[in-house]
């Protein structure tokens, strides 16, 4: 039976109803000392570095911080909240008394997911989860099932992506309290609509990092990341720190699901890898409610991803899959530089495949790396990839932060999107696409001193290569570039964003009425390539029960529809026999059975 109550070996945790254990590994310090309330408390060593102490009378909402030996205070690694910023003061929480959450909700299954990737900061203009609730009605109207959250641990300053976490367990004090987030998954919930987070366990962020003080062994000195000293998950505490990070989220906030990022650069040399270790925790705590774990491996890897005899997901669910995005991207702007330069012969076999196979890379060599990447993905459940053709890396990673809409027009756009929202794959939304948002998502940071020159001076350099790398790029750390980034909702109020809703909602609406019911089947999905010339391109899925068939057009001339038979369930524009540019036609012929 799931319960928010687990014991946790990191942090403050109420061991009955009025004693409250303070523990910590700081195998890097010889004493340690809590300080709660303005009041000094020894910490007692309990072997292999771990320090703790138990209080009595502490009350929820209490302040406290950590004491090195040089007298140097710092907050709790694994913090529930914060007071303020990430280096001030660790916040006691009483999952008891702090929110009752409701266990009705059990979740909703996967092959009815449609997910709304949003960040918090510039979702709203307040950019609080409070906020953020007012627009959830209109979402689940529109036809979303699932919020897909971008990552809230505490980091450094009071705006960022937010994958520069530092403190896992906190939900960053910029947004709200952990009360605020639960009545924004509680109002979710509430709607019909799943709630996922974006998780990071790769990396620490470079401000509020405290742990190598502590403990210099949570880190491998001798292997590096991206982002600095590889976490040594193969150290007990710092496995226990880190596989009950993500139990601690889907239990203490009753969250559907995790997202987690850039999981190839989790090394684990550990007999059980770690991400393995996770799920099957998770899978074991959560037995009753429908959870979905989905990772992003630039690798094109899917052993993490088995599948029992009845289709169900013993470890992680589904993988986001940058293939399509890539393809897509090339299709339709004919960039070709960076990582793109992979998808820029014969782009449109290579959407072709991405549509009907999933990873367009499955072991050839990649022209950007010069070696092979991924496998054969072909046997998976068209619900294994998660699809998209713009999301916060695509679009913020740009110098300009430009959306698609901006690059390759409104019409390739709405062709696009109708691809994305009636294949058989999950589809994922970045906010503000559903009425054509044109604001850019820029990448923006709250850093300051030589942190924030560093960061300035590393992302002007980093678009070397980069379509657009010869402009200027604004400044992370300006005010201004945050606030360019806010969606604009007046824009949802114009004609056309209004007209972009309905075309959202009608494609939707289709999938639910439908695309879903063929994914609740069971046995195998056959993806076929039709044609696939220059700007043209048609697929066949065929199902136990039938075929499902879409041709799109984003070429400047017409070109004949080829052959796809049954009913037809969506056409843009409206068109007979030939294909007009930037148009789009999806069909079902039933088999042996019928919708």
């Amino acid at each position: 039976m799931e319960s928010r109550m687990f014991q946790k070996h990191w942090g403050a945790e109420f061991i009955s109803d009025d004693v409250v254990r303070f523990r910590v590994w700081a195998e890097g310090q010889k004493t340690l000392t809590l300080r709660l309330a303005e009041k000094d408390i020894p910490m007692v060593a309990a072997g292999d570095g771990w320090f703790q102490v138990d209080v009595t009378g502490v009350n929820h909402g209490a302040e406290y911080q950590f004491v090195l030996q040089d007298g140097m205070t710092i907050p709790d690694p694994a913090s529930r909240a914060q007071k303020g910023d990430v280096n001030g003061p660790s916040v006691v929480i009483d999952s008891r008394v702090s929110h009752h959450v409701s266990q009705a909700w059990k979740g909703r299954p996967w092959e009815e997911t449609v997910i709304y990737e949003l960040h918090v900061g510039t979702f709203t203009q307040e950019g609080t989860f409070r906020a953020a609730i007012d627009k959830l009605p209109w979402l689940a109207e529109l036809g979303i099932t699932q919020l897909e959250v971008m990552p809230v641990s505490q980091s450094g300053g009071t705006r960022g992506w937010g994958y520069d976490g530092v403190l896992l367990y906190a939900p960053h004090s910029a947004y709200g309290t952990p009360d605020d987030f639960h009545a924004f998954i509680d109002a979710a919930h509430g709607l019909g609509l799943s709630v996922v987070l974006d998780i990071v366990l790769n990396h620490f962020g470079p401000e509020g990092n405290y742990l190598p003080l502590l403990s210099p062994a949570f880190f491998h000195q001798d292997r590096m990341t991206p982002w600095g000293n590889g976490i040594a998950y193969d150290v007990e505490p710092v496995r226990q720190y880190i596989t009950e990070a993500p139990l601690f989220w889907l239990t203490e906030y009753h969250l559907d699901g995790l997202r987690f990022d850039a999981i190839d650069q989790i090394i684990d040399s550990s007999e059980t890898h770690i991400l393995q270790a996770i799920a099957e925790r998770i899978r074991e705590v959560i037995p009753e409610r429908h959870i979905h774990l989905t990772t992003e491996d630039s690798r094109n890897v899917i052993f993490l991803h088995p599948r029992d005899e009845q289709g169900k997901t013993p470890l992680f669910t589904a993988e986001w899959n940058d293939d399509f995005h890539n393809a897509a991207h090339v299709f339709a702007t004919g960039e070709t530089h960076a990582y793109y330069q992979d998808f820029a012969f014969e782009p449109e076999k290579k959407f072709a495949r991405a549509l009907t196979e999933g990873f367009v890379y499955q072991g050839e060599i990649s022209l950007q790396t010069g070696k092979s990447r991924g496998v054969e993905c072909h046997t998976q459940p068209p619900t294994f990839f998660v699809d998209f053709i713009q999301n916060h890396d695509q679009i913020g990673n740009r110098a300009q932060g430009d959306r698609l809409i901006t690059l390759a027009g409104p019409d390739k756009t709405r062709v696009l999107l109708a691809a994305l929202l009636l294949s058989p794959h999950i589809p994922l939304l970045f906010m503000g696409e559903e009425y054509g948002e044109t604001h850019p998502f820029l990448f923006f940071t709250d850093f300051h001193g030589d942190l924030a020159n560093a960061v300035r001076e590393g992302r002007a350099k980093e678009f070397t290569g980069h379509a657009g790398h010869d402009e200027s790029v604004p400044d992370p750390n300006a005010i201004s570039t945050f606030l360019r980034s806010k969606l604009d909702w007046n824009k949802a109020t114009t004609d056309e964003g209004k007209a972009w809703l309905r075309l959202t909602r009608n494609l939707l609406l289709l999938r639910h009425r439908y695309i879903v019911p063929l994914l609740r089947q069971t046995g195998a999905v056959e993806g076929s390539v039709l044609q696939a010339v220059p700007g043209m391109v048609a697929v066949s899925w065929r199902f136990p029960s039938g075929t499902l068939s879409l041709a799109l057009n984003i070429g400047k001339k017409s070109v004949e529809l080829p052959e796809l038979p049954g009913e037809t369930l969506f056409t843009w524009p409206e068109a007979d026999d030939v294909l007009l540019p930037n148009s789009v036609v999806v069909r079902f012929a039933a088999g042996d059975a019928s919708l």
